[in-house]
């Protein structure tokens, strides 16, 4: 992982346009490719940022920009959709690489773990005709929750949470784009579950075609209560 803090503008160009001012801000290049934009604020959400497959190129600014006092740019392209994300620096405070190694991934609570396992029990939930591969399935960056077969023998691959928000989102589309690049495996579809999913994170999870599973905890668990209900 890079750890840049540099004076900096950033303007992302595509789907949408957005623009940050020159400010001092922390970017993090990881090893993924992806590239994140931070304040010293906003908790651990980024400012702004390109998730993978992209590339960065680094190149000398033009006249305007040296004129203004930016010494070099960069820009991030997404390689399916050609979005771009265009960081200009100013001036580097700040420079350092370290190896991360391999991350063991999340370890689940107790909830995420039981879910996990009922889910595995009750595998149709996922929908007619699907079957369980295994749980835990291990990928270079973490395991992923379960790996099922669908009714057509495509793999799908489920990410758990309790309150499902967008770092899940992103947890299981860097573990698909992963999936996706093995042949016995291709093509993998994704499936997020939940107890509780954040319409943003339902959005973007739907924007990059994984389908949204929202999961009845106590249903699961047989406690559904009948006797307080009418019908």
């Amino acid at each position: 992982m890079r750890l840049v803090i540099a004076q900096c503008s950033v303007d992302y160009a595509g789907r949408l346009s957005a623009h940050l001012p020159l400010a001092t801000r922390l970017l993090m290049i990881k090893s993924d490719g992806s590239v994140l934009v931070h304040s010293d604020g906003g908790s651990y959400k980024p400012l702004n940022w390109m998730s993978p497959p992209c590339a960065l190129a680094v190149a000398e600014p033009d006249d305007d920009q040296t004129d203004a006092g930016v010494t070099e740019v960069w820009t991030v392209t997404h390689a399916k959709t050609a979005d771009q994300l265009i960081v200009s620096i100013y001036e580097v405070l700040h420079d350092s690489a370290h190896e991360l190694g391999i991350d063991p991934g999340l370890i689940k609570d107790g909830v995420e773990a039981h879910l996990q396992k009922l889910l595995a029990e009750h595998i149709h939930l996922l929908g007619d005709g699907h079957t369980l591969v295994r749980r835990e399935y291990m990928t270079a960056i973490g395991p992923v929750d379960i790996l099922a077969r669908d009714a057509a023998g495509g793999s799908v691959a489920v990410e758990l949470k309790r309150r499902g928000d967008i770092d899940g989102v992103e947890q299981l589309t860097r573990y698909l784009e992963l999936m996706n690049r093995d042949p016995h495996l291709a093509p993998v579809a994704g499936v997020f579950a939940a107890q509780i999913i954040k319409p943003q994170a339902r959005m973007l999870a739907e924007d990059r075609g994984i389908r949204c599973l929202v999961l009845d905890y106590d249903a699961m668990r047989g406690l559904d209560d009948t006797q307080s209900k009418l019908f």
